[in-house]
């Protein structure tokens, strides 16, 4: 299992995670968060949210990708407004197995 909440804006700073070795930045709106220990398999279930930022007015979405599989040592996700990739200041992960 992991979790992590982490500030999507700028440079990734994680606030508090669980069995996360580190961000991976790729872009705006774009992340991948790597495994300190592998997962046993790849059939973990993974949810997340995000938040607005100050002066932002359009809802902010969430998106796990991972090239139509998920991956024991990494997860990719996604974050956006209705209309592109956003970062997004609060961004928590969650994954069980």
């Amino acid at each position: 299992k992991f979790w992590i909440n982490f500030n999507g804006t700028g440079t990734p700073a994680v606030r508090a995670s669980f069995n996360v070795s580190s961000i991976s930045d790729h872009g705006t709106g774009d992340h991948t968060i790597n495994f300190t220990t592998a997962l046993s398999d790849a059939n973990y279930s993974a949810v997340g949210s995000v938040s607005m930022t100050s002066g932002q007015t359009n809802a902010r979405t969430f998106s796990l990708v991972s090239d139509l599989t998920y991956s024991t040592t990494a997860l990719r996700v996604y974050t956006k407004d209705p209309s592109a990739f956003d970062d997004s200041a609060i961004i928590n992960v969650q994954g069980f197995r």
